[in-house]
């Protein structure tokens, strides 16, 4: 570590820990009352009949639901002309396959979905040692209209609506969450999505980063350390 630290008595570390404690409570209550309001945005209907390609041929919007009345989609950044998925989505994607039999038994589905053929999905998934869902969206629009994928000509127009505004989103294709709930009578809504950073609460790499002392050690850069779990030491 470059940083020289203060080193001091238990007393003292015990003093500035507490103070710090007062901060990390009134950013939790700060936190629990955010969550409160995302919880209370208003919804929209879909009504374009998206269609999807998984293990057993083609899904629609409410298959992926899985008998469930609320939908997670993870927006994995996996273009048809690729042969492995984005890096930075593999690292966030490794966390993925222990959570759905939890978010399961809270009436909760969680997939991934990409616009490469399933087939190249299983193929990356299978390298990977993934079981999480995860389906190809293809030619839809589903990207486009979850503002996670970009035509060359509205970045080059600058056109393309990313993070809730008209910016050039850095990349053709982007990471994202979305959001879904489906009513009784078969409805889809839609109700939350973010982007950039708003996915930084769900990446929990970072949380145990930003605990230790050299915290994510990126020097400004991004996070430019972050490889496939399989090309470490490569």
């Amino acid at each position: 570590m470059t940083t020289k630290r203060k080193i001091v008595s238990q007393a003292d570390w015990l003093k500035a820990r507490k103070k710090l404690l007062v901060k990390e409570k009134k950013l939790l209550r700060m936190q629990e009352a955010l969550n409160a309001e995302r919880r209370s945005l208003p919804w929209v209907k879909v009504t374009k009949p998206y269609m999807f390609e998984g293990p057993q041929g083609g899904m629609t919007l409410g298959d992926l639901f899985d008998g469930r009345s609320q939908l997670i989609v993870y927006h994995f950044m996996f273009t048809p002309g690729q042969s492995a998925g984005c890096p930075h989505c593999s690292l966030r994607a490794d966390g993925f396959n222990g959570i759905n039999i939890h978010l399961k038994n809270r009436d909760v589905t969680m997939i991934a979905v990409s616009r490469a053929p399933y087939m190249k999905l299983a193929a990356y998934q299978k390298r990977m040692g993934w079981t999480f869902p995860w389906v190809s969206s293809g030619d839809t629009d589903f990207n486009f209209d979850y503002n996670v994928s970009f035509t060359p000509e509205s970045i080059a127009q600058g056109t393309a609506f990313f993070n809730y505004a008209t910016q050039h989103p850095g990349n053709a294709e982007r990471e994202g969450h979305s959001v879904f709930a489906r009513d009784k009578r078969g409805s889809i809504f839609h109700t939350y999505s973010c982007y950039a950073r708003g996915n930084e609460p769900l990446n929990i790499h970072y949380h145990y980063l930003d605990m230790v002392p050299k915290g994510r050690d990126e020097g400004g850069r991004g996070p430019f350390w972050v490889h496939r779990h399989d090309e470490y030491g490569q």
